[in-house]
């Protein structure tokens, strides 16, 4: 399972980089941001793809539609209302990349404990054997210990893995969290000179 999870965040989070690299992509976004090229903005967010071009575009989106609203609104409330998407989209995207990691956690914790009840199972058979009348059973003994240190070893090894894994996925969910929240950031404060 700690496999399975890992190839598949590894995949999911490669998704959410999207096409090009976020910082070219981002200084693209603002430099037709900048000039007034909204159209040409939404369009290198749906070239892009991925978490930040997807909390961007919808921002963009947004802003385009109150602007070519017949109903005006003031410049203040317009910001709030493209605010509110971008938290709306920050919300959405969110949950898709910490998908699965609660389950990655849980397991790396488990894992230690599984090979700790075989551990026990593998000293009980050891001790069972030594207990036998007469001379101790040489093969059932070493069997139990081997039992015993190959569960103590898997449940260390699977344990390991799974939290290194879920340390860098945290790691990479909160460098996607800090991107977006700065990008959007530096687009409100775009619109927000344009009025």
């Amino acid at each position: 399972m700690d496999f399975a999870i890992i190839i598949e965040r590894i995949i999911s989070l490669r998704r959410a980089k999207g096409k090009k690299a976020n910082d070219v992509f981002f200084r693209k976004v603002l430099e037709h941001l900048r000039n007034d090229q909204f159209d040409d903005a939404k369009k290198a967010c749906d070239e892009q793809k991925g978490a930040v071009a997807n909390v961007l575009g919808a921002g963009i989106n947004r802003y385009m539609e109150l602007q070519n609203s017949p109903k005006k609104l003031d410049e203040d409330k317009k910001l709030a209302e493209v605010q509110r998407a971008v938290e709306e989209a920050t919300m959405l995207e969110t949950p898709l990349l910490e998908k699965n990691l609660i389950a990655l956690s849980t397991i790396a914790s488990i894992a230690t404990m599984v090979g700790l009840l075989g551990t026990t199972v593998g000293m009980i058979r050891s001790f069972k054997a030594l207990a036998q009348a007469g001379a101790p059973d040489a093969l059932a003994l070493a069997t139990g210990i081997s039992e015993a240190l190959l569960n103590t070893a898997g449940g260390l090894i699977v344990a390991i893995l799974g939290i290194v894994a879920y340390n860098v996925f945290i790691n990479n969910v909160d460098n996607f969290t800090y991107m977006v929240d700065e990008s959007s950031f530096n687009v409100i404060q775009i619109l927000r000179s344009k009025e």
